[in-house]
């Protein structure tokens, strides 16, 4: 009988997960507005993942600020300060994890290095819709050319 009440509220928009290389964008020279982003990604589906990755190093008051625009920060520990590759290896894994749910149907990686040109590849082998949302300068081309969908921020 519960099952029954819901049954029409079932949502057919897709799951959407969401990766964000925090060392890699989330500088100021960039000035990434993440309410901007949220809503970006929005336009694919519902966000049931939302993942800021950050090394060890990061402020208080950027967590903060991450968490208040409705993302989940996750710290990489380990590494040398201001280093990114530290973090790849974390985001690589959660945005893995997405490749292999049934739950999700779009991964989206918010990045600018090929790094995750590997993720990308196995999303689409697995059937997900891939977006890579990034900007220049150093906006890799080949992650570009591997997703479905490209959103270049200025």
């Amino acid at each position: 009988m519960v099952l029954e009440k819901f049954k029409d509220k079932v949502s057919t928009e897709p799951n959407v997960a969401v990766y964000v290389d925090g060392p890699n964008v989330i500088r100021k020279q960039f000035d990434l507005d993440l309410d901007a982003l949220r809503e970006k990604v929005e336009d694919f589906g519902n966000i049931k993942v939302g993942k800021v990755f950050l090394n060890q190093y990061a402020s208080e008051k950027l967590i903060e600020a991450i968490v208040s625009q409705g993302f989940e920060p996750a710290l990489g520990l380990g590494g040398e300060k201001d280093k990114e590759s530290d973090v790849d290896v974390y985001m690589a894994v959660n945005a893995m994890e997405s490749v292999f749910s049934d739950d999700i149907d779009v991964v989206v990686i918010v990045t600018r290095d090929a790094d995750f040109l590997p993720v990308v590849q196995k999303a689409k082998e697995h059937g997900k819709e891939t977006v890579v949302i990034g900007m220049e300068p150093g906006f890799s081309t080949a992650l570009q050319n591997a997703a479905d969908e490209v959103i270049e921020l200025d």
